[in-house]
C-alpha cells in the first residue's frame, strides 16, 4: 500500500502531455526508482546464484515431515473404519476371516435413540448395534413374539438372527431383554443403505409410509409414527435416492469409458490442429472464433424463446424447477417454461456481454491478436512446451493423491473407545470411557441396572489422537503448498524458455537447444526457495478461505446477520487478495526465470513495470484470456456436439455401436468437461507464452532505444502495434 500511494503522488505531480514528451529514463525516474541495465545481456541470466535459501530450507525440511506425517498416519490408520460399519463390539461387519465375514449389514436394536443421519453414520448412535446378513422386511415386536412363539416356533426363529450372538431365550421377560439389550424392542421392514439397515420409506398419494402404514407399536404397546422413524433418520430416502443414482451412473462408466476416452483423444486432436492454425491464420482464425460465437449464441437465444413461447401454452408447464426438486432425467426439466426463460435470460447476457467488449475493445482485440501471432511463432519454434502440461498433471496427481490418502489414514487412526450406555438418566457412570475386558468385574453393573459397555467411536487419548484435528489442518495447509508449488515451477519453466526465444536476435538459430529442460533445470537448481516462498504466500489465503467457507457452513442458521454481513464482506476481500496474489506471483516468476533474483526483488520490478506500462497489462490481462478462452468454449464444444449427437443415436452409420446407457449425460458431460480441461491445458501454455513476451517487450522497450547500437529484439509489427501509445513517434523512426 505504501509503494502504490508513492506512485501515485509521483505521478499527481506530473502531467500528463509533459509525461508523454518525457524521455525514458525520466518516465522511469517519475514511475520508480532509475534502472541500471547490464548492455551485455542477451536472454535469460546464464550466471545466477540460488535464491531464498532459508525458504529453500524450509520447503524440504517441511516435505520430509510430510512424509513422516504420512508414515505415521498409515501406522496408526485403518481404511477399513471408513469402509466398512462396526458393531458395538468394534468388530467389522463383513471382514473376511471374522464371525462377521457374512454379516455385512448394520442393524440399529432401537433406530428411534438415533437423533440424525450424521449419526448414524458416525456409528453414535446410543443403542446396541449388530452386524447381520439380511435386514428386516417385517414390523414385529417382542412382545407380540413371545405371543405367537406359544403356537408357532418359527416366528422366534426369524427374530433370532436379530438378537445377540448366543441369546437362546424366548421366554424371558420383556423389562429384562430390554434392560439387557439382549434383543431388540422391535424391527420394522428395512433395507441396507451404506451397509447400514434403515427403514424402507415410501411415499404413496403424498403419505410416507414403511410396508404400506403410516403407524406401528412398540414392544411397549405404544402407538408409534412412520414420522417418527423419519425424524431419527432425516434425509435417508433422499440418500438412497442418491446411491440409486451413483449406481446407474457407475454402470453407464463401465459401458462407455471406450467412447470417453475415444472424445477425450479427438479433443486433443482438435486443439493440436487448433494451435497449429493459429500458427498461420491467427488473426482470421480469432476473428472467425468470436463471429462463431456471436451467431451460435443468437441461435440459443431464438432457439430459447421460440422453446418458451412454446411450453408456455401446454399444460403443466408452468411448474417451477424448485416444485420438482432433483431429477435424474433431463427431460423433465426441458418440458418446463422456467428452464427455457433462464436459459433465454443466460444466453441474451452473455450475447450483450460480448457485444459491448467487441465496441469498446475493438482496437484492444486486434493487438490481443498481434500478441497470439507472435506466441504461435514462439511456441512453433518451441514444440516441446505443449508437452509440459503433461508433467504438471503428473506432479499434481501425485500431490492430490498422496492428500487424499493421508487424509483418510488420518480421519481412520482413532482406536475404538468403549463408553458406559444405560437406559437409566440418573446413572453417573453414563458416557464414561470403559473397559468391555474388565466391565463386569466392577459395581457399574450394580448401581446402575442394565448398564453396557458397547463400542461408541473411533478416537483416542494419546497425544497424536488429541491432535488429529490440528494435524488435517496441516495436511491441507501443505497440500496447498505443494499444489501451488508445482503450478510455480510450470510457470517458471515455460516463462524461461519463452524468453530465451525472445531474446534470441536470430530466430531460431540462437536459442538453446531444448529450452524447456534447461529452464526446469534452472528452476529447480537455483529458484526452488523463490518458487516455495511465492507458493507459501497463496497457500496461506487459500487455507483462511476454506477456513472462511467452514465458519460460513456452520453459521448459515444463526441469526446474527452482522456476523453472516462481516463474514460475507472477508470471504470477498480474501477472494479478490488471491486473484491478485495469482496475478503477481506469476509475473514474478517469469522475471526469476530472465534475471534470477529473488522472489521479493523479482515482484517489485515487475509490479513496477507494469505500472509503467498500465494499459497494455489491461490488454493482455482481460483480452487475450477472452480470446483463449473463447477457443476453449469452441473446442469443448464442438467436441460436446458430436458426443451428443453419437450418445442419443442420431448418427445412423455408427448408431449401433452406441452402448446402453441410464443417463446419457454422464459420458456426455464427461467429454465435455474432460476436453475443456484438455484444451485449458495447451492454452495455458499459450497464456503464459503471451505473458512471458509481453514483460519481455516491456524490458526491450526500456533497454533499447532501436538504434544500432541497441536495435529491439520484437518484430516490427508487435512494435508497431503495442509501442505507439506509450512511446514519442520520434524516437522509434527508422
Amino acid at each position: 500500500m505504501p509503494v502504490h500511494i508513492d506512485l501515485v503522488s509521483r505521478l499527481s505531480r506530473v502531467p500528463q502531455t509533459e509525461y508523454s514528451s518525457m524521455s525514458r529514463n525520466t518516465q522511469l525516474a517519475a514511475l520508480g526508482e532509475p534502472r541500471r541495465f547490464d548492455p551485455t545481456f542477451r536472454g535469460p541470466v546464464a550466471n545466477r546464484s540460488c535464491t531464498d535459501v532459508l525458504c529453500c530450507v524450509i520447503f524440504i525440511i517441511l516435505i520430509l515431515g510430510y512424509i513422516a506425517l504420512g508414515t505415521v498416519a498409515w501406522i496408526h490408520g485403518d481404511p477399513r473404519k471408513v469402509i466398512y460399519p462396526t458393531d458395538s463390539s468394534g468388530q467389522f461387519c463383513g471382514q473376511k476371516g471374522t464371525p462377521n465375514a457374512k454379516k455385512a449389514i448394520l442393524f440399529y436394536f432401537n433406530i428411534l435413540k438415533c437423533a440424525s443421519p450424521a449419526v448414524l453414520i458416525n456409528l453414535q448412535c446410543p443403542t446396541t448395534q449388530m452386524c447381520v446378513s439380511k435386514c428386516p422386511d417385517r414390523f414385529a415386536t417382542y412382545t407380540d413374539m413371545q405371543f405367537h412363539y406359544a403356537f408357532n416356533r418359527s416366528y422366534w426363529e426369524y427374530y433370532k438372527q436379530f438378537c445377540r450372538p448366543g441369546f437362546n431365550n424366548p421366554k424371558k421377560a420383556i423389562a429384562q431383554v430390554l434392560r439387557d439389550e439382549d434383543c431388540p424392542s422391535m424391527i420394522v421392514p428395512s433395507r441396507p443403505f451404506l451397509q447400514r439397515c434403515f427403514p424402507d420409506f415410501i411415499t404413496r398419494n403424498g403419505t410416507l409410509t414403511v410396508a404400506n402404514k403410516t403407524a406401528f407399536k412398540d414392544a411397549l404397546d405404544t402407538a408409534r409414527s412412520v414420522t417418527e422413524l423419519r425424524d431419527a433418520a432425516n434425509g435417508i430416502t433422499g440418500m438412497l435416492d442418491a446411491k440409486e443414482v451413483g449406481m446407474k451412473i457407475v454402470e453407464d462408466y463401465a459401458s462407455s469409458w471406450y467412447w470417453i476416452l475415444i472424445g477425450l483423444v479427438i479433443a486433443l486432436v482438435v486443439s493440436l490442429i487448433f494451435i497449429l492454425l493459429l500458427r498461420f491464420t491467427a488473426g482470421f482464425l480469432l476473428w472467425f472464433i468470436i463471429l462463431a460465437v456471436i451467431v451460435v449464441v443468437a441461435y440459443g437465444i431464438w432457439h430459447c424463446y421460440w422453446e418458451f413461447t412454446a411450453h408456455k401454452e401446454k399444460p403443466g408447464a408452468d411448474v417451477t424447477i424448485s416444485d420438482i426438486g432433483f431429477q435424474t432425467d433431463v427431460h423433465v426439466y426441458l418440458q418446463l417454461s422456467q428452464t427455457w426463460l433462464i436459459f433465454l435470460v443466460s444466453l441474451g447476457v452473455t450475447e450483450a456481454v460480448i457485444i459491448l467488449m467487441l465496441i469498446f475493445l475493438r482496437k484492444r482485440v486486434r493487438i490481443a491478436i498481434a500478441l497470439l501471432k507472435e506466441g504461435s511463432k514462439a511456441i512453433s519454434c518451441i514444440m516441446s512446451a505443449l508437452f509440459y502440461p503433461i508433467i504438471t498433471f503428473m506432479l499434481l496427481a501425485v500431490c492430490i493423491s498422496y492428500w487424499a490418502v493421508t487424509a483418510v489414514f488420518l480421519a481412520s487412526s482413532g482406536e475404538a473407545v468403549y463408553k458406559v450406555m444405560s437406559a437409566q438418566p440418573s446413572c453417573v457412570y453414563a458416557n464414561r470411557t470403559c473397559n468391555p475386558e474388565t466391565f463386569n468385574q466392577t459395581n457399574i453393573t450394580r448401581l446402575c441396572p442394565g448398564a453396557k459397555c458397547l463400542f461408541a467411536f473411533y478416537g483416542g487419548e494419546s497425544l497424536y489422537h488429541r491432535y488429529l484435528f490440528i494435524l488435517q489442518l496441516c495436511n491441507l495447509l501443505i497440500f496447498f503448498w505443494l499444489v501451488n508449488f508445482t503450478i510455480a515451477l510450470g510457470q517458471c519453466t515455460l516463462a524461461g524458455a519463452f524468453a530465451s526465444y525472445y531474446w534470441a536476435k536470430r530466430k531460431p538459430a540462437d536459442i538453446p537447444v531444448c529450452p524447456v529442460f534447461s529452464s526446469f533445470a534452472r528452476a529447480i537448481r537455483y529458484h526452488t526457495g523463490s518458487l516455495a516462498f511465492g507458493s507459501l504466500i497463496l497457500a496461506f489465503v487459500q487455507f483462511i478461505r476454506v477456513v472462511l467457507e467452514y465458519l460460513d457452513h456452520n453459521l448459515k442458521g444463526a441469526q446474527n446477520m452482522f456476523a453472516r454481513f462481516l463474514l460475507c464482506c472477508l470471504k470477498c476481500c480474501f477472494w479478490c487478495l488471491e486473484r491478485f496474489i495469482r496475478f503477481m506471483n506469476r509475473n514474478a516468476y517469469i522475471m526469476i526465470a530472465i534475471y534470477g533474483k529473488n522472489f521479493c526483488t523479482s515482484a517489485r520490478e515487475a509490479f513496477f513495470l507494469l505500472m509503467r506500462n498500465v494499459v497494455r497489462v489491461a490488454v493482455l490481462d482481460k483480452v487475450t484470456d477472452f480470446l483463449l478462452f473463447l477457443g476453449k468454449v469452441l473446442i469443448a464444444g464442438s467436441v460436446g456436439v458430436i458426443a451428443f449427437f453419437f450418445f442419443t443415436r442420431k448418427i445412423p452409420i455408427i448408431q449401433e455401436e452406441v452402448p446402453v446407457l441410464n443417463y446419457y449425460w454422464v459420458p456426455l458431460l464427461t467429454v465435455v468437461l474432460g476436453s475443456y480441461l484438455i484444451a485449458h491445458g495447451f492454452f495455458s501454455v499459450y497464456a503464459m507464452c503471451v505473458d512471458t513476451l509481453f514483460l519481455c517487450f516491456c524490458e526491450d522497450l526500456e533497454r533499447n532505444d532501436g538504434t544500432p547500437d541497441k536495435p529491439f529484439l520484437m518484430s516490427p509489427g508487435l512494435h508497431r502495434i503495442l509501442g505507439k501509445p506509450e512511446q514519442s513517434p520520434k524516437k522509434y523512426r527508422s
